[in-house]
């Protein structure tokens, strides 16, 4: 077994959600760590683990990232971590996997499901370190956690979805 650790610099953790049912905020979370354990040549028996700070939320607007850290949404003083603890990796076809596991948000545990493709491993000159790199992506119904903050527009609808589209691109070193 190997020693498989994050290399956060070169992974990412994103996000975006409906905006007065005609536009898209996006953001992103900077601090968050990713424990990998098992055989990287065996994906469907990794065992993965991802902390999110959700106090480290960035959507490039200070009130917005101010009221996403409020009770209204992440509730960050009492809530101050996102977790997900993976069930299960199935291989969908070629380098498509399909990871299950427990996502924990605001004290509320729900199952969720993401697409994942392997991008392939290598060797890095400086270390000479294998990397390996990942994309990752699913949607969750924010509300399912006790995100349901929201406010009613004139013109009919909501100012946020529902439905929140993740995104992200890992990327390991396997020592």
């Amino acid at each position: 077994m190997s020693n498989i650790v994050l290399d956060q610099p070169h992974s990412s953790i994103n996000f975006q959600v409906k905006h007065m049912m005609v536009s898209k905020a996006k953001g992103e979370f900077r601090d968050f760590d990713i424990q990998v354990d098992g055989d990287i040549n065996d994906l469907e028996n990794l065992s993965i683990e991802a902390v999110i700070q959700t106090a480290s939320i960035d959507t490039n607007q200070a009130d917005r990232d101010a009221h996403l850290k409020s009770e209204d949404f992440f509730d960050v003083e009492k809530y101050p971590t996102i977790k997900f603890v993976s069930k299960s990796m199935k291989k969908v076809s070629g380098d498509t996997y399909e990871l299950t596991g427990d996502v924990t948000m605001k004290g509320v545990t729900n199952e969720e499901t993401f697409t994942v493709n392997f991008n392939g491993q290598g060797k890095e000159p400086m270390q000479g370190n294998t990397i390996a790199g990942f994309d990752f992506s699913g949607t969750i119904n924010r509300e399912a956690y006790g995100l349901s903050w929201n406010a009613a527009l004139e013109t009919g609808g909501v100012l946020v979805g529902k439905d929140v589209k993740v995104n992200g691109e890992i990327e390991l070193i396997i020592k």
